[in-house]
């Protein structure tokens, strides 16, 4: 079976919430381990906050998409925004074998995207930036 869910918000901070309860709306109907879902919260927080604060100048909107399928549970998201074109899977990692002080500040939630999801992929399409993020439950 698979369920279908969709929800625009404006691209702002305090809408991150909204996310959060999209998200388990579209997990509510469904077994998972919990900390398959924290690694998936974990990475749309970061992928919604990347958008809020790059993305626009002013306030844009995010659409977000969700496809859920079973055998195995599998989660896709999708975020498309018309914000300046820009693929943040082209970061590149942080060096993890620095000491603490010095390491670099920024590239953390993208490298966070990367380990916690089993595939993300992102598309710039008619004006249109699409980052599709998928994880197993």
């Amino acid at each position: 079976m698979i369920y279908m869910g969709e929800i625009t918000l404006i691209a702002r901070l305090e809408n991150l919430e909204m996310v959060y309860k999209f998200i388990n709306q579209e997990l509510a109907h469904v077994k998972y381990h919990p900390s398959k879902k924290l690694e998936l919260e974990l990475a749309l927080e970061e992928a919604y906050v990347n958008i809020v604060r790059y993305a626009y100048r002013d306030d844009g909107k995010i659409q977000i998409k969700s496809q859920l399928k079973e055998n195995p549970l599998q989660i896709t998201i999708q975020f498309m925004d018309q914000g300046i074109p820009y693929n943040p899977l082209e970061n590149k990692d942080p060096e993890l074998s620095l000491k603490t002080d010095d390491k670099k500040i920024g590239g953390w939630g993208i490298y966070l995207i990367k380990k916690f999801m089993d595939q993300a992929e992102y598309a710039y399409e008619k004006g249109c930036n699409i980052l599709t993020l998928q994880k197993t439950l």
